[in-house]
């Protein structure tokens, strides 16, 4: 198949193509060739070859006419003996060392045995040893859903919104769905005439986050579904589980409650269950009632490592979920504590988790890196709202580069061992990675 490779400084057009969903930021389908890879059947493929027969490989910045010298007519055989003969033909000067600035010290050079700079000298040296990629098949996008028909903006994430669940979610998937990115997290905003303190609506086969399921997966069959199993959108009380009259958050209790919940989001279509509670036990209570009610193939991502954040803020009004009392510090873990996250891995590993996460993202590195030395298993990292508003916050206010911070950030997610990464960014990311700005 011939085609046409464009550097990352240049627009990617093409949609989501099935088996390049890995392509890397250096890389991309130019669509300029009026071809339309997006709507492309493998049959079509034949059709292209012969439009364009052999394989053409440019810099973007170049003009194809500019590459080659103007041929000489010439055999192999003449060019070959021309050479023997000493008749080479003329090749450009070697080009004369830059000059070093006026009042350079004039020095024997260092005697070292190893330069690490000359792996770095240019850009292309730099993309041939770069140990880390990012590409939009890592990113997984969280959406804010409600019931209303308008998408409503979140003051404190600029830039997110709470989605109508019918109109400007299918709006904002197919958007994603355009840039390579194709697995979504889903947080809906219950109405507080539904919640209650035993947080029932959450397992309600026809509640806000099922039909939302149902409705993506009538539109989008390939998407893939993460959804969020915890009571506290659900809740009267603004916490993750049923509360005592003492203010106790009751653990087997709730893991009862969950497990209804995750097995209705499987019925209606979900890929991953994201239990993000914290409840001891809860995993493997929720892969035996998935596996007993016939959804062996769904997965577990665990919120393995969900510490009692600050940066959760901005998360929590959008959603109206503050807890009406106390905190979360008896079921999230102490931001203090490193060790305690290997108990929670080897527990979620033990209990049946295919996916671990750690939660906030950029503050707790360390964690994500400990994960990954010591588990198998897929890690992900959840860039939070806190770390997302502060991004964008500092963008408007002109004192950083927002573009360049948010890559950055989500890059240091991925070498710090994350595969994949929640992130309000996805969309914008994706975009840049493409080389687009829509």
């Amino acid at each position: 198949m011939a085609s046409t490779f464009v550097n990352n400084n240049i627009p990617c057009n093409a949609g989501s193509i099935k088996g390049f969903n890995n392509s890397q930021r250096n890389l991309g389908f130019c669509s300029n060739l009026g071809f339309n890879f997006a709507k492309t059947q493998v049959s079509d493929f034949g059709n292209f070859a012969r439009k364009f027969p052999s394989p053409l490989v440019v810099k973007a910045s170049e003009k194809r006419e500019n590459l080659t010298e103007q041929k000489t007519g010439l055999s192999i055989e003449e060019c070959e003996a021309a050479v023997v003969a000493g008749n080479a033909p003329a090749a450009p000067p070697v080009p004369p060392s830059p000059k070093a600035p006026s009042g350079t010290p004039s020095i024997s050079p260092l005697s070292l045995g190893r330069r690490p700079r000359r792996n770095r000298r240019s850009p292309a040296f730099r993309a041939a040893f770069q140990e880390t990629q990012l590409s939009p098949a890592n990113l997984v996008y969280p959406l804010f859903i409600h019931e209303g028909e308008e998408d409503t903006p979140i003051g404190a994430m600029p830039g997110c919104y709470r989605l109508g669940w019918r109109h400007g979610l299918i709006e904002e998937v197919a958007k994603a769905r355009d840039v390579g990115v194709n697995s979504i997290v889903l947080f809906p905003k219950v109405p507080d005439a539904l919640k209650s303190p035993t947080g029932d609506e959450a397992y309600n086969d026809n509640g806000l986050v099922p039909r939302t399921i149902r409705m993506l997966k009538d539109k989008f069959p390939d998407l893939i579904i993460y959804t969020d199993v915890a009571l506290d959108p659900y809740s009267s009380d603004g916490h993750d589980g049923i509360v005592r009259e003492d203010g106790v958050i009751m653990n087997d209790e709730t893991v009862h409650q969950l497990c209804k919940q995750a097995v209705a989001q499987a019925r209606a279509g979900a890929d991953v269950v994201s239990p993000s509670d914290m409840m001891d036990g809860r995993v493997g209570a929720i892969r035996a009632a998935l596996d007993g009610e016939g959804f062996s193939h769904v997965s577990i991502m665990s919120y393995t490592a969900k510490y009692a954040s600050s940066f959760y803020g901005p998360f929590r009004e959008a959603l109206d979920s503050n807890p009406r009392f106390g905190d979360k510090k008896t079921y999230q873990m102490n931001p203090a504590n490193y060790r305690e996250a290997l108990i929670e891995t080897q527990e979620d590993e033990s209990e049946g988790a295919d996916i671990l996460l750690v939660k906030p993202g950029l503050p707790y590195l360390d964690i994500i890196r400990l994960l990954r030395d010591n588990s198998a298993l897929p890690i992900a990292a959840y860039q939070v709202s806190g770390e997302y508003s502060m991004i964008k916050a500092g963008g408007v206010l002109k004192m950083i580069d927002e573009e360049k911070v948010m890559l950055e950030s989500l890059m240091c997610l991925r070498r710090a061992g994350a595969d994949i990464i929640l992130t309000y960014f996805a969309l914008q990311a994706a975009r840049c990675l493409c080389g687009e700005k829509r």
